[in-house]
């Protein structure tokens, strides 16, 4: 999460971009009553991402049905990780490591206690499903920032 928390999102990898993007865009389309994978499903479908979605939108909904507090995301345009966007991204960096007791651990303060294990599944599987997409998803994992970022 510190690796993350009030950080430029440029200075995020493009897989780490992306998911920001799509789970800002996943909670703007439900505040305004749309379905989410059909708003997202043209940006995921850009990346050759769309068999991800679905278990995207699950772990989405889940945490956004299940979870013990409200996530607060920032809206689209703004330009730094928030916190709770930060634990958000540390958990799809834990999938993306494979580190599913880390992962099990903070999912467990942030949600209801049965839908840990289905928020689990369906995060390791989106992730599984954007590495096959072409997606980075070590780069997330280690944190690795832009080239402007990381030369400064």
């Amino acid at each position: 999460m510190y690796a993350f928390v009030d950080r430029p999102v440029e200075s995020l990898c493009n897989g780490g971009r992306f998911l920001l993007w799509a789970m800002r865009g996943w909670v703007h389309a439900a505040e305004r009553g749309r379905c989410p994978p059909q708003v997202l499903h043209r940006g995921f479908a850009a990346v050759d991402a769309a068999s991800a979605l679905p278990d995207f939108h699950v772990a989405m909904a889940l945490l956004a049905g299940d979870a013990a507090e409200t996530l607060l995301l920032a809206p689209l345009p703004c330009l730094q990780i928030s916190e709770d966007e930060a634990i958000l991204l540390g958990l799809w960096r834990d999938f993306s490591l494979e580190n599913a007791a880390n992962a099990h651990a903070t999912l467990a303060l942030l949600a209801e206690g049965e839908s840990v294990g289905p928020i689990a599944r369906a995060m390791g599987a989106a992730v599984h499903r954007l590495v096959a997409a072409g997606f980075d998803m070590p780069a997330l994992a280690a944190g690795t920032m832009t080239h402007q970022e990381s030369s400064k």
